[in-house]
């Protein structure tokens, strides 16, 4: 058969054919696209071995906007306070928090695009995303950052009270650090959180 033909035969079978092997054909190729060409490539752009992660909590969800979030229960070391006092007690106010990136916050589902900026560029406000102790990385901002041999850093979830994990959020080493975001893309990561939670349904 000649390769032309071949060719006609194949484009036809992806593109315009309706059949279930031809849907199944397509998922699998947009999937080894993605995975083996796409991600790798924007990787190697944007400086990171993850340059797109889904959040999967709302641990920085702002519900009923920022003014309502602003004097939510932070329970600071136990004694209670709000957010914003929270944040004063780190010497950021309320007006530089405005002035943060993503200051509203993010929600479960959101799709966020990361850069791997170096240590000495990540600067408080930002947000980091960082290695922890499960599958999948932390995504919080950074509230204090300091140089000891290398730059450390302390994150908060904005929704959490004080810090999500005492261990893994307050002595954050270059090690660690996957990226910094740079740019939310609303709800298009329960696309991957759906097909995780049918997973964990089929087992």
């Amino acid at each position: 058969m000649p390769k032309k033909s071949i060719f006609k035969r194949t484009w036809h079978f992806l593109w315009h054919d309706n059949s279930i092997l031809s849907w199944v054909v397509n998922v699998i190729l947009a999937f080894v696209i993605i995975k083996f060409l796409l991600y790798p490539g924007l990787g190697l752009v944007m400086g990171t071995d993850f340059p797109i992660v889904a959040v999967v909590s709302g641990s920085m969800e702002h519900s009923g906007g920022f003014e309502s979030w602003w004097t939510n229960n932070a329970n600071c070391e136990l004694s209670v306070c709000t957010q914003g006092q929270y944040y004063s007690e780190h010497s950021i106010s309320k007006q530089e928090f405005k002035d943060f990136p993503f200051h509203n916050g993010f929600n479960k589902g959101d799709i966020m695009v990361l850069i791997g900026d170096q240590p000495k560029d990540i600067k408080i406000g930002d947000i980091l995303i960082f290695k922890s102790n499960r599958a999948d990385p932390i995504i919080h901002r950074v509230v204090e950052e300091w140089y000891e041999d290398e730059y450390h850093f302390r994150t908060k979830g904005d929704n959490n009270q004080q810090s999500y994990d005492q261990i893994l959020e307050t002595d954050i080493e270059e090690d660690r650090i996957v990226g910094k975001a740079i740019l939310r893309i609303p709800w298009l990561g329960w696309v991957k959180l759906a097909f995780i939670e049918l997973i964990n349904l089929a087992r």
